[in-house]
């Protein structure tokens, strides 16, 4: 710990600095799965790119002390060496522990244990006037600023250690794969699954509005279904999705569902080759034919942190819908509708996720308590490329928005919100999430609001303007795929020779 604590006094001390000037800061962490532009600077920043060790595994009491840099796939191989095992595991390896806290991460296994910031015991975090201190979760002097940072975005001070709880491990997933042929079938199937209490994982692919997979999982130690288990990691493995909808067809005339047995670490990171299904774009963009072949000759192109790096580098990321959505189960089918109308967007994902509320606990991402929040909602996943014209894009995202908030619903925030001021804050609460940050001094960061926005000058007027990109400049970027070369020289580069995806000079 001699090191850590170490780190945290330098980084306090700069905190200090900023404070005692009245100097507004960011906070660079060395990487990132959100989709927002980066406006970080090395003058107006504080590195905490080195606090990213994992400093002790309790075996007996089954926790973990991290730093939040560390990434998914280095937590579970720590973990699962003891026989442990976070309750939730992002689905991309490269998330990183504190991302996962601060920008809402619900998960295969979220049906039951909620968002990842839920199995979060304790933080310890450096205020905005450089002082260091602990919150937990169960200390009510000092929940109220894990609950605040948990989904805001790191904008109540700057964490630096995570006390996360384990649960037993096993050596396999047993996946279970079910064919239903409507959106209202597989919010009954998922519903039913959530019942299961042998069931450890739900989650579901729509595939169209008349076909999709609902698969549940459970942990084993045995792989006992007789043949060999399936593997996801290998270049020559098939992409999960697609395997997916592959299975639907051993199972198109069965009642019964198609298992087998998956490693577990293939298990939790199936959707790090193609990311999710996002990787088919490239193939698109770049007009490269998508087959088999092709999948497996562009692999290390095809793993998350590389695409990630690629999306931030051509500014894609500007130009595409990625956004997670939950809704209330009964609004569900109306929402896959309204996604096939406007977007037609295929496939979606669907992950049940408990509220903290139902759970005994308290995040920032859920809200004004008066929108009254089902125990369970269903995050739906809808991700593609927008429409070419930016003032479409942006109508496009808050109608999206728009419908979530008639359904009851609400949105990650790791990604790009497209609300006005008053809109967003009729949805969180302004009031708790401002007393939190006067009693923690953390005006000094960017609040939230400020940090998710998209600039709406001129579209709510009916003009062409986006933050930062004139019109022009977005034709030719976006329409002459000159983003799409840029970033892809730029993850080579990266791929070989490292560098600052997100910091800039200055």
């Amino acid at each position: 710990m001699e090191k850590h604590n170490a780190l945290v006094s330098e980084i306090a001390t700069q905190v200090k600095k900023f404070h005692g000037s009245k100097t507004p800061f960011r906070i660079y962490h060395g990487s990132t799965l959100s989709t927002r532009p980066s406006t970080k600077t090395k003058s107006n920043t504080v590195d905490i790119s080195s606090l990213s060790n994992i400093l002790r595994v309790d075996t007996k009491n089954k926790t973990c002390l991290v730093e939040p840099n560390v990434p998914m796939d280095a937590l579970v191989d720590a973990t699962m060496a003891k026989g442990l095992l976070p309750p939730v595991v992002m689905e991309l390896p490269n998330i990183t522990v504190g991302g996962g806290f601060a920008g809402t991460s619900g998960e295969s296994s979220s049906f039951r244990c909620g968002t990842f910031d839920c199995t979060i015991k304790s933080i310890e975090i450096v205020l905005g006037n450089g002082e260091v201190m602990t919150a937990s979760a169960s200390d009510p002097e000092t929940r109220d600023v894990l609950f605040g940072s948990a989904g805001g975005c790191g904008t109540l001070g700057i964490v630096t250690c995570l006390e996360l709880e384990l649960r037993e491990a096993g050596k396999y997933v047993e996946l279970s794969y079910w064919r239903v042929n409507s959106t209202s079938e597989a919010v009954e199937k998922l519903k039913e699954a959530e019942k299961d209490t042998n069931v450890d994982y739900v989650e579901g692919i729509l595939f169209s509005r008349a076909s999709g997979a609902i698969m549940t999982g459970r942990l084993t130690d045995e792989s006992t279904l007789g043949r060999k288990p399936q593997t996801f990691d290998k270049a020559r493995d098939p992409w999960f999705y697609i395997h997916a909808e592959d299975v639907l067809k051993k199972i198109e005339d069965k009642k019964e569902p198609y298992k087998e047995s998956i490693p577990t670490k293939d298990y939790l990171f199936r959707y790090d080759r193609g990311v999710f299904w996002s990787g088919t774009l490239a193939f698109k963009y770049f007009y490269f034919p998508f087959n088999a072949l092709t999948r497996y000759l562009l692999d290390p192109f095809m793993r998350t942190r590389v695409v990630n790096h690629a999306l931030h580098r051509s500014r894609l990321a500007e130009k595409a819908i990625i956004q997670d959505l939950g809704v209330p189960y009964d609004g569900a089918e109306e929402f896959v509708q309204f996604i096939d109308e406007k977007c037609g967007f295929w496939p979606l994902w669907l992950c049940p996720v408990k509220a903290p509320q139902a759970l005994e606990k308290k995040c920032f991402w859920t809200g004004r308590k008066e929108l009254g929040l089902p125990d369970v909602l269903l995050d739906i996943g809808v991700w593609g490329m927008g429409p070419d014209d930016q003032t479409e894009f942006i109508k496009l995202n808050r109608e999206i928005e728009n419908k979530v908030r008639e359904l009851g619903g609400l949105k990650c925030l790791y990604a790009r919100a497209y609300y006005t001021e008053s809109e967003f804050w009729n949805i969180y609460d302004e009031a708790w999430y401002k007393s939190v940050r006067r009693k923690y001094n953390a005006e000094g960061l960017m609040n939230v609001w400020d940090k998710v926005k998209v600039d709406l000058r001129g579209v709510i007027e009916g003009e062409k303007h986006i933050e930062g990109t004139g019109e022009k400049r977005w034709t030719l970027w976006f329409g002459g795929r000159l983003g799409g070369v840029y970033g892809l020289l730029s993850a080579v580069k990266g791929m070989m020779f490292g560098g600052d995806l997100l910091l800039k000079r200055g």
